[in-house]
């Protein structure tokens, strides 16, 4: 917990290109990426720096034989090697990144494939149907050429150009090795437009944030100088989100650091094992979910108890510098395969309780903040120092301040820095109201800085709850209290809308339960024992923020691919 100690020695990145070939030439032979050819078989391949650097140039070569320099190029499917190959080609060859999430309706998946313009599109075996279809009716009305990651180009169309990327790999590797040099003679500006990232978060309407390469390549430069990263990491985010796709390829590949990629989130459990991860990059939903399988199967064994009196007795230790983690739970630990020591986690609020459980355990978790329109990372907490509650101090050259603080110090939490967007692609309104007469982006997230600049995150300004006396209530608040209760899976808080008063705000919880756990306890009506809960909770809160209704739900809340909960998704009536 020292808060002197020095940054870590990073890699800077000038531009895409360049970090794949400084990758290839400090780390020649060790392992970039590993993973399960679903194509072919079931064995682990294993790509070498070298190698990856050969198929991204390679693919490169060809995009420019194919007249898609400088173009825009959408990239839909699930995480593959191929995805993680297009991106980074793309944007060496000085074309624009368009990675779009492959489980939006068509009619999304057309409407931003076109309204970019984009000129070719790479998909994935799991996007094949969808891209099929939208074809069916008329649509990428702007698309030219349509590449397969898959080995076989499946698809029917005669007005476009088809090919498969391994295709284009062997044509560009033949080219290359002919003396075209097509790739290297180009000098990327990196300050250019090169992806655009359609976020809807959790609201349902979204932007395309416009980044830059120095956008993506400054904030993972500067973000990484905070952290002691491990040599292999398990990718389960989605890739076409930042979070995915700049943190775990672009930050980890430039550190040399092995990128293990999950065949899905049905096979995580079974290759964290397998695989034996080092260190994970999460959201906070899969860390809940371990969090839960840990004291399930505590529970179902006998040694729930157990487990918390040896915690309490290792934290004991440990504060006289006495470490038996390991051996202490290595029971435990061999169910995240026996090595992993760290866990990065961002993208929505972690609640405390966790963190302090994995890191009794012996699994250090380090709470970051970060949005897409920042490319995506803000702030973090560090190895050897983090602030409990914090999502710790911004990355070098960022700049963060509270506007509007009200008595508390919480206010809107804006951010100046070179990770931050262009902006929203053509919508000039939307990104002026996002930035103020200083150039700093206004995030959208409520929250405060302590004197030593942490920040700590309140709540989202969207789902702020406004009350007739002019109180704000952030659900965000009331939820990581209520995820505290025993049987609480997932938890939302809003402003229930009555039919017959509809100026009247009733704030409620909806709550999808745990009823194995709860059945297990012995607890018969589910309604009635959550209902004591937040009597509970609300005699421990203002009377403002006292929850008037609980509601329980039969299903897990909607999520997107990031596992947030959809909020706009949920019916908030309330008779």
């Amino acid at each position: 917990m020292n808060k002197n100690y020095p940054i870590y020695k990073t890699t800077f990145i000038d531009d895409m290109r360049s970090l794949v070939e400084e990758a290839a030439l400090n780390f020649p032979d060790r392992i970039a990426i590993s993973y399960k050819n679903h194509y072919s078989d079931r064995e682990v391949q294993k790509v070498t720096f070298t190698r990856w650097r050969d198929d991204v140039r390679n693919l490169g070569t060809a995009l420019v034989a194919e007249g898609l320099r400088e173009e825009k190029i959408a990239i839909v499917g699930e995480n593959s090697y191929g995805w993680c190959c297009s991106f980074f080609a793309v944007m060496a060859v000085g074309s624009v990144t368009v990675p779009v999430d492959k489980e939006l309706p068509i009619e999304d998946i057309d409407g931003i494939i076109t309204t970019t313009s984009c000129k070719a599109v790479i998909y994935g075996k799991t996007a094949e149907t969808k891209i099929q279809e939208i074809l069916q009716k008329g649509g990428l009305r702007s698309v030219d050429m349509l590449i397969s990651i898959a080995p076989e180009n499946m698809l029917q169309a005669e007005c476009k150009v088809m090919k498969t990327l391994a295709g284009l790999q062997n044509v560009g590797a033949e080219l290359y090795r002919n003396g075209n040099n097509s790739y290297y003679d180009y000098k990327i500006d990196t300050t250019k437009l090169a992806s655009i990232v359609f976020t809807s978060g959790t609201t349902g309407k979204g932007k395309g944030v416009m980044l830059s390469q120095a956008n993506i390549g400054l904030d993972m430069t500067l973000g990484m100088y905070n952290f002691d990263i491990t040599r292999k990491t398990l990718h389960v985010l989605p890739p076409h989100h930042t979070f995915g796709s700049t943190v775990n390829y672009v930050g980890h590949l430039s550190q040399g650091c092995e990128v293990y990629i999950s065949s899905g989130l049905k096979h995580v459990s079974d290759e964290i094992r397998e695989q034996q991860p080092t260190h994970l990059i999460l959201v906070p939903a899969f860390l809940e979910v371990m969090n839960r399988k840990i004291w399930t199967t505590a529970r179902k064994t006998g040694k729930e108890g157990l487990l918390k009196m040896m915690m309490k007795v290792s934290d004991a230790l440990r504060k006289v510098g006495i470490d038996f983690r390991k051996q202490l739970f290595s029971s435990v630990l061999s169910a995240f395969g026996g090595k992993l020591e760290l866990v990065i986690c961002g993208g929505a609020k972690l609640d405390e309780e966790i963190i302090r459980t994995f890191d009794s355990l012996g699994i250090t978790i380090l709470n970051g903040y970060g949005i897409t329109e920042c490319s995506p990372l803000i702030s973090a907490n560090r190895n050897k120092y983090r602030k409990p509650g914090s999502v710790g101090t911004p990355i070098l050259a960022c700049r963060v301040k509270i506007d509007n603080p009200d008595e508390n110090g919480e206010g809107e939490i804006c951010v100046k820095g070179p990770n931050v967007m262009l902006g929203y692609y053509n919508n000039p309104e939307a990104t002026a109201e996002v930035f103020d007469k200083d150039g700093f982006f206004h995030t959208g997230d409520y929250g405060k800085l302590d004197d030593e600049g942490w920040i700590y995150i309140t709540g989202r300004k969207k789902n702020l709850i406004i009350l007739s006396n002019g109180k704000n209530v952030y659900p965000e608040e009331i939820e990581a209290d209520l995820q505290k209760v025993e049987g609480v899976c997932e938890v939302v808080v809003y402003a229930g809308e009555s039919k017959a008063q509809k100026d009247k705000i009733t704030i409620v919880a909806e709550i999808f339960p745990d009823a194995e756990l709860l059945k297990d306890k012995g607890i018969t009506d589910m309604q009635k024992y959550f209902e004591e809960q937040v009597k509970l909770l609300n005699a421990r809160m203002p009377s403002y923020k006292s929850v008037k209704r609980v509601k329980l739900r039969d299903t897990e809340f909607q999520k997107n691919t990031s596992r947030k909960i959809t909020r706009f998704s949920i019916d908030k009536t309330i008779d």
